[in-house]
C-alpha cells in the first residue's frame, strides 16, 4: 500500500485497472487488488481428492509389499509407493454410476520383467486362500521364485499379504486371512519375485471371493 502525497493520484478514490485509491483520516492511499484466489473445491480438484483417496485407501494397506512390487519403477525421487499411486490413478481408478472406486481386475501390486505363472486358480476355505498354479516353461522365471500374495477386504479397508508364500515350483500357496473376515468378499493378487529379492513379476488379479 503506497501512500498518496499530492500529483495526480491526489485525492483519488476508487479502483484503476488493478489499482484502488482510497483515503482514510485526509490521508489518501493507493493498493494494488489481491491476487485471485482459485476455489480449492471446484469439481475438478474434488473429482482429483476423490481418486486420490481411492487409490490410497487401498495401496495405503500394502505398503511394504508394493516397496518390492514397484521396486523397479522407483527412479531419482519417485519411490516404489509414488510409482505404484501413479500406475493405479492412471489405469485402475475409474469414475461410474456409483461415483469413483478402483477397478480392481486393473489393479497392479507389483510390475516387473519376471514371468507370472499360467492356469492360476484360487479357493477360500478354513480362513486361507489357497493358489495353484502351473509352472510357466516361457519367459523369465526360476524354480525358486518366491510367490507373493495379497487379499483386500474392501468393506474392512484392510489388506493381508505374504511376501514369501511359497517357491514357484511348488506350484501352491497359501494366504491365512483373519477369522472375522468370514462373510466379506476379497479381492485377490499373485507375483513373484526373484530369491534374491532383486526382481519381481507383474502382478496377477486372480479373482473375487467370499470368505
Amino acid at each position: 500500500m503506497g501512500r498518496v502525497k499530492e500529483g495526480a493520484f491526489g485525492g483519488f478514490s476508487g479502483k484503476v485497472g488493478k489499482v484502488v485509491g482510497a483515503s482514510w483520516r485526509d490521508i489518501d492511499y493507493i493498493r494494488s487488488l489481491p491476487a485471485r484466489v482459485n476455489d480449492p473445491k471446484t469439481k475438478k480438484q474434488l473429482k482429483q481428492r476423490s481418486r486420490l483417496s481411492v487409490a490410497m485407501n487401498f495401496l495405503g494397506t500394502i505398503t511394504p509389499f508394493l516397496r518390492i512390487g514397484f521396486q523397479s519403477q522407483a527412479t531419482g525421487r519417485m519411490t516404489a509407493f509414488n510409482a505404484a499411486m501413479s500406475y493405479n490413478m492412471k489405469f485402475a481408478v475409474k469414475e461410474g454410476d456409483q461415483g469413483v472406486g478402483l477397478d480392481y481386475p486393473n489393479v497392479l501390486v507389483s510390475q516387473g520383467l519376471l514371468s507370472n505363472a499360467s492356469n492360476v486358480h484360487a479357493e477360500v476355505g478354513e480362513s486361507e486362500l489357497r493358489v495353484h498354479w502351473e509352472v510357466n516353461a516361457e519367459g523369465k522365471s526360476h524354480a525358486d521364485d518366491m510367490a507373493m500374495l495379497v487379499a483386500h477386504n474392501p468393506a474392512r479397508g484392510v489388506s493381508v499379504y505374504d511376501l514369501n508364500a511359497g517357491k514357484r515350483a511348488n506350484t501352491k500357496a497359501g494366504l491365512p486371512l483373519p477369522p472375522d473376515w468370514k462373510g466379506n468378499d476379497i479381492e485377490t493378487y499373485l507375483a513373484f519375485k526373484a530369491a534374491d529379492g532383486t526382481v519381481v513379476s507383474d502382478s496377477l488379479y486372480i479373482g473375487r471371493y467370499m470368505v
